[in-house]
């Protein structure tokens, strides 16, 4: 759960802004449906439409759509977001993003944070399809994601990050993503970029490319013969994680084609995780 003493003025910048959203979903029997939907300020949750191809919930109708939308820019430098969201025993949930984030500094330097935790129930799945975050020039952000799933719960997320606009050098960001399965580590990765990290753009880490990102998948039905290690292009390769599943990463010289190869990495999986 998120940290409520960062509501503290003392804890947060001048003219910062805290905002926390909640999302949970049950299974009725027949489908899936959002039971609770909370959001304040620049956090916005709204049930949604399929938004195009999905891995493994396309064109389904039984299952909870939802959208995460800003409702201002950021966010800034200083400002504290949280969500937290609860995939339900047996419920699926499909959580999309209307738009990219865009990281922006604040007026003193200070460090915004994005802080997700994300409980996924027994037999429930979770598609995570979100859009790219983008580290602005002089933003200072952290981004913290926690995901904990049961043993049989499946997963598919995708993640990408670009090092800043066009044109314009990208601001400090750091973020983690950890994902345990039955409270096991499972997936545990570090990214940090920009001016206060060094050698983040050299040869051995991302060599000039503005763009990187993956794709998680985890399914219990691999548990005795995960797909092997494959690496399908000269910048992006599937791996087996210590665990039933895969992590498909890439980087890439722009957003477009990083999306090309993470998708290209989905569908050396088959159905129903291609798109």
């Amino acid at each position: 759960m998120y940290d409520s003493s960062l509501r503290d003025p003392d804890k947060l910048a001048t003219g910062a802004m805290f905002a926390q959203a909640r999302l949970s979903t049950v299974f009725s029997g027949r489908s899936s449906h959002a039971d609770v939907l909370r959001s304040d300020g620049p956090l916005v949750l709204r049930k949604s439409n399929p938004k195009g191809a999905e891995p493994l919930t396309h064109r389904r109708t039984d299952i909870a759509r939802v959208a995460l939308a800003a409702g201002t820019a950021g966010p800034l430098g200083g400002d504290a977001y949280a969500l937290d969201v609860r995939v339900g025993q047996g419920s699926t949930l499909l959580l999309q993003e209307v738009s990219a984030m865009l990281v922006l500094p604040g007026v003193g330097g200070e460090q915004s944070r994005m802080t997700i935790t994300v409980n996924v129930e027994a037999g429930a799945t979770f598609v995570w399809w979100a859009e790219p975050i983008i580290a602005a020039h002089r933003c200072h952000h952290l981004h913290d994601v926690r995901i904990n799933l049961a043993a049989d719960a499946r997963l598919v997320l995708r993640e990408e990050m670009l090092l800043g606009r066009h044109g314009e050098e990208p601001g400090d960001f750091s973020s983690r993503l950890r994902i345990t399965r039955d409270n096991r580590a499972l997936y545990d990765q570090r990214l940090s970029f920009g001016p206060a990290t060094r050698g983040w753009d050299g040869a051995a880490v991302l060599s000039g490319n503005r763009a990187v990102g993956s794709v998680i998948v985890v399914n219990p039905d691999w548990s005795d013969t995960p797909p092997p290690a494959q690496p399908y292009d000269l910048s992006a390769v599937c791996a087996p994680l210590a665990g039933p599943g895969v992590a498909i990463s890439a980087v890439a010289p722009d957003s477009l084609a990083l999306r090309g190869l993470l998708h290209d990495g989905l569908n050396t999986l088959g159905a129903p995780w291609a798109i």
